[in-house]
This record gives C-alpha cells, sequence and structure tokens, in this order.
C-alpha cells in the first residue's frame, strides 16, 4: 500500500477553472483537489479533463483529482485522463462498492492512491470493505450529500455516529486518518475553525476546504493550543523511562506520553 499523509486542509478548485489552479496551488493549502465532478457542469466536463491533464504536473502543491462517480458517464474518461498522471492520488466520490475501486484500479495498470469520498448510507454499511481494497489510503467523509441521502439535518450531533465510526473504521483498518466533509459556511472563519476542531477532536486528520478563506480556519482549528502543547513538552520532557510517574499533580504512564507525542506531532505537522 502506498504512504499517505493526510492533508490537513485540502482545497477544492474546479477543473474547468484553469485560471484559478495557480492561486490554489500558492494558497497554503496542503492539497490541491482538481475536481471533475460536482464543481463541473456536465457541459464543461470534457474541457475541464483536459485542464486537469494540461496543468497537474505544473502544480507544486500535492494533486488529488477527484473523478465522477462509478456509472457516470464521465468515469471511465476520467480514469484514462488520471492514469496519464504521475504522482496523484484519486478521489473516488459515491464510494459504495469495493468491486468499482477495484475496476478503478485495473483499468490505471499502476499503483494509485484512492481516497473513499463515502456520501452515502450505503458506502457506510460497506465501509470495511471498501476499506479492505489495497489502493484505498483514506476516507473522506461528504457530510453533506450524507445528509441528503439520509434525509437528516447536517447537524454535528446528527452525524456523530456516522463521523465516529469513519475515525475508528480507518484506524482499525490501519489507513490514514480520514478527512471530514466541508464547512458550507463561506463568511464565518469561526465556524469553519469550529467545525475543523470538531473533527480534530474527533480523530480526523484534516478537513477539505471549498475556498482559500477557509484554509487558515482549517489548520487554526487542527493545531494543538499553546497550553496543550506546554503540557505535552512539560510530559515528554520529563519522560525518561515510560514508567509511570507525577508531572505538575498529574500521574503520568505510557498512554499520557504517547498522547503528548501526538500532540506535539500534529503542532509540527500543521
Amino acid at each position: 500500500m502506498v504512504s499517505f499523509v493526510t492533508p490537513v486542509a485540502p482545497l477544492f478548485v474546479p477543473g474547468s477553472r484553469p485560471e484559478r489552479f495557480d492561486k490554489a496551488d500558492s494558497s497554503g493549502a496542503d492539497a490541491v483537489i482538481l475536481d471533475l465532478e460536482d464543481a463541473v457542469a456536465p457541459g464543461d466536463k470534457d474541457r475541464a479533463r483536459d485542464a486537469v491533464v494540461a496543468r497537474a504536473a505544473t502544480l507544486k502543491s500535492a494533486v488529488v483529482v477527484r473523478i465522477n462517480a462509478a456509472g457516470t458517464p464521465w468515469h471511465e474518461a476520467d480514469i484514462d485522463a488520471v492514469r496519464r498522471l504521475d504522482g496523484v492520488s484519486v478521489m473516488l466520490p459515491k464510494a459504495e462498492h469495493p468491486e468499482d475501486i477495484a475496476d478503478m484500479a485495473r483499468h490505471m495498470a499502476r499503483s494509485v492512491s484512492v481516497i473513499a469520498l463515502v456520501e452515502s448510507a450505503v458506502g457506510l454499511a460497506n465501509l470495511p470493505d471498501i476499506l479492505a481494497m489495497p489502493n484505498v489510503v483514506a476516507v473522506a467523509f461528504g457530510s453533506v450529500d450524507f445528509s441528503l441521502d439520509l434525509g437528516c439535518a447536517h447537524d454535528r450531533l446528527i452525524l456523530l455516529a456516522a463521523r465516529n465510526e469513519i475515525v475508528w473504521r480507518s484506524r482499525a483498518a490501519g489507513r490514514a486518518a480520514p478527512i471530514d466533509g466541508v464547512t458550507t459556511d463561506l463568511n464565518s472563519p469561526e465556524i469553519t475553525e469550529d467545525d475543523a476542531r470538531h473533527a480534530m477532536k474527533m480523530g480526523f486528520g484534516g478537513k477539505m476546504a471549498i475556498h482559500p478563506r477557509q484554509i487558515e480556519p482549517i489548520r487554526s482549528g487542527f493545531r494543538p493550543s499553546d497550553n496543550d502543547i506546554t503540557w505535552a513538552r512539560d510530559i515528554v520532557g520529563a519522560a525518561s523511562s515510560g514508567e509511570a510517574s507525577q508531572v505538575n499533580g498529574e500521574m503520568v504512564d505510557r498512554p499520557v506520553i504517547e498522547r503528548a507525542r501526538q500532540v506535539l506531532r500534529r503542532a509540527a505537522l500543521v
């Protein structure tokens, strides 16, 4: 399986808007998701695909291409296009059946990192089989479409169980920490940051952005606080043997030490 590090703040950009590619590339995003799916009108699919093929290799950022879902008229052409691109990951929307991922991998004729975008009840129900596919490196949660599929509100509490399952099943399968869905409010960086912090606390490794102005709020939400970093440094600095001890009045044993190390790793990553 290909090594994969979850991007903290990957940014969507429509494949049909190549004039925005450079701006996305210099936005500070951890990855650029060149979108051939929802952000592109049916009549613009071919033009968007050609633009992605022409420009993907020129970007300095890590590149993910969101292709169109299996069963759509554009799916096979998207696969044929992406197979010509070296070093890009593929995001498969409406990921519901492991067979779709296997078929895609066969047609690619090379190893490719697949991010499975879970957007439906069927996708969540089949998540163990999806995660068992060797090309799947991570799961992303399409929370807006998931809510639409269930007919439920796009609400943090209502989606708690789905998010929790995506996190623990990803961990159990040995995959990278999953990527949380988008915040649709573009006018409130506070809401975006709060959503990102919620995702981080749940165990997500990143959160997708739909506008450059969301990148810093997302990164801020995933960045440990100064108090957390100070706590972690005190714990790690005092832990010489890994045995139980006390630091600033707190009982410290191996799990606490490892938690402190996680905090410092996240601080360095973000």
